[in-house]
């Protein structure tokens, strides 16, 4: 049986402009013009792509129906973006993107019809839904509800929006963490820095009634650096990313950012190869959270759930984890990277909690397999983009903090690896079994973190990994990501520190 392998990752500049191009207009500003972006992008009228009339929705609606079904939907979507890129102290490029369009979907029973356009007119409209019907023919209908006006509660506040801010500010930003990355220390070669924004604006209507409309700003931030010493180099990376205007850079600020990009790829520079075998590991608060993101939060959407496979299928109820073990996904955390005030199918986002001290309590789901599973629905129906339909996603999903001093659970491992960061994994999620790469880890020794590693790599099986918790910390902490199955969604991944006794580390050092 083949499986799908679902990943999570750092954000890199790849991912900024394939997200730029999709579905619409990207216009190219050389160095000399990224300060006129701005003028670029906003000259002339600005025309809303999303004002059709809910009559429209409704015949669109029937239009999707009218072979059978008992549910379709039509999603529209408008995406204003930016991303800026400084590397080596220049500026190399500038790009202002534009992408709208809309997706209509019909359910019959287990099947799902879906169709888009980047086309926002009544007659592209009627044309997708004619071709989304067809998944429902001599299907038994269910009669559709008029749209109406429906609200939700919105998780996310903008002080200083995004269509407001001048071009030579988001300059002063990437000039700023370029400075202080570069003045951290000589051995500090080099800098990247990739400025990303976007406001998203959709429109939900279906034939439940519901009609939504939001505008969700972002910001993504990363610096990387190059440290070289004596022929060592290490390439690190530290990323800042909310849904929020840009008040994101008084709260945290780009120098801070840079430091601590900074700051790992000088303490690395000395690391020697890493040891193999199995190990305990102490994992940091923050980005670690990201190996419970793929090694359980995957198996618990509930996508595979309904098709009757992987490592959590029909162990509701039951024991799957340490006492100590607590995991939830919550999309309404306050401008997380995550937060989506309501999916991508119009259910209010909340928090989930998904295992609760070691008990299996649910799983995250969409419309389409809540009904398969006689289960409410999560708010986790996430999609990319028009271009695809929702499926059940991750937001902000964590471990709850626990009681234990970070600083004991360290001094009490006598022996072990210390993770401090790691660059991504993936996951079977029909298996459970993963594997993460260590970018930043050192050597525990008589309970204190000694010598940097490289080369490390974690491999397990979920059940076990969760089953070996025996030590959380207090100190909870998030990191931001995208998360890859199939489509991208942005996500933050969070843990306080823990302790995992016996993972299997493969290194280049036997």
């Amino acid at each position: 049986m083949k499986s799908d392998k679902y990943f999570v990752r750092d954000i890199p500049r790849r991912k900024f402009l394939e997200m730029s191009v999709k579905g619409g207009l990207l216009v190219a500003a050389t160095p000399a013009l990224l300060s006129q972006l701005v003028s670029c992008s906003q000259s002339g009228p600005v025309t809303d792509p999303l004002t059709i009339d809910k009559a429209t929705l409704d015949r669109v609606i029937a239009k999707a129906l009218e072979k059978g079904g008992n549910f379709a939907e039509v999603y529209l979507e408008n995406r204003h973006s930016r991303n800026i890129v400084m590397e080596e102290s220049s500026f190399k490029s500038g790009l202002y993107g534009i992408s709208q369009g809309a997706g209509v979907r019909v359910i019959s029973g287990n099947k799902t019809g879906y169709a888009y356009t980047d086309e926002i007119t009544e007659e592209s409209l009627m044309r997708a839904a004619e071709v989304a019907s067809y998944v429902a023919t001599a299907g038994i209908s269910t009669p559709p509800v008029n749209v109406s006006e429906s609200s939700r509660n919105s998780f996310i506040t903008v002080g200083r929006p995004l269509d407001e801010i001048a071009d030579s500010a988001r300059i002063e930003v990437i000039e700023r963490a370029d400075q202080a990355a570069m003045g951290y220390d000589p051995r500090i070669k080099m800098a990247m820095i990739d400025y990303y924004d976007e406001v998203r604006s959709r429109v939900i209507a279906n034939s439940e009634g519901i009609y939504l409309r939001d505008e969700l700003p972002l910001l993504f931030f990363i610096v990387q650096t190059m440290g070289e010493e004596g022929g060592a180099r290490h390439l690190s990376r530290e990323r800042l990313s909310r849904h929020s205007g840009f008040e994101m850079f008084d709260e945290v600020t780009p120098e801070e950012v840079a430091r601590n990009a900074a700051r790992e790829a000088v303490d690395m520079l000395g690391a020697e190869d890493a040891p193999a075998g199995m190990m305990d590991i102490v994992m940091q608060n923050g980005w670690g959270g990201v190996l419970v993101h793929e090694a359980v939060g995957h198996p618990l959407e509930a996508d595979n759930i309904a098709k009757g496979v992987g490592a959590f299928t029909g162990k509701v109820g039951q024991k799957v984890a340490s006492d100590l073990f607590t995991m939830v996904d919550d999309g309404s955390i306050p401008n997380a990277r995550g937060t989506i005030n309501y999916d991508d199918e119009g259910t209010q986002a909340r928090r989930n909690v998904l295992i609760e001290n070691g008990v299996l309590k649910g799983y995250m789901t969409d419309i389409l397999s809540a009904r398969q599973l006689g289960m409410e629905r999560t708010g986790n129906g996430r999609r990319e983009s028009f271009r695809y339909m929702p499926i059940p996603r991750m937001t902000n999903t964590f471990i709850e903090n626990g009681d234990s001093n970070p600083a004991d659970i360290l001094s009490s491992t006598g022996k072990g690896l210390y993770v401090q960061s790691l660059s991504g994994g993936s996951v079977n999620p029909v298996t459970g079994v993963f594997n993460f790469t260590c970018r930043e880890a050192y050597l525990i020794e008589n309970g204190k973190k000694t010598r940097p590693v490289k080369g490390a790599t974690l491999i397990g099986s979920c059940l076990d990994v969760i089953s070996n918790v025996d030590a959380v910390g207090n100190d909870l902490a998030f990191g931001p990501g995208i998360c890859g199955k199939g489509q991208s969604a942005e996500v933050d991944a969070g843990q306080p520190t823990l302790r995992i006794r016996g993972i299997n580390v493969g290194g280049s050092r036997g």
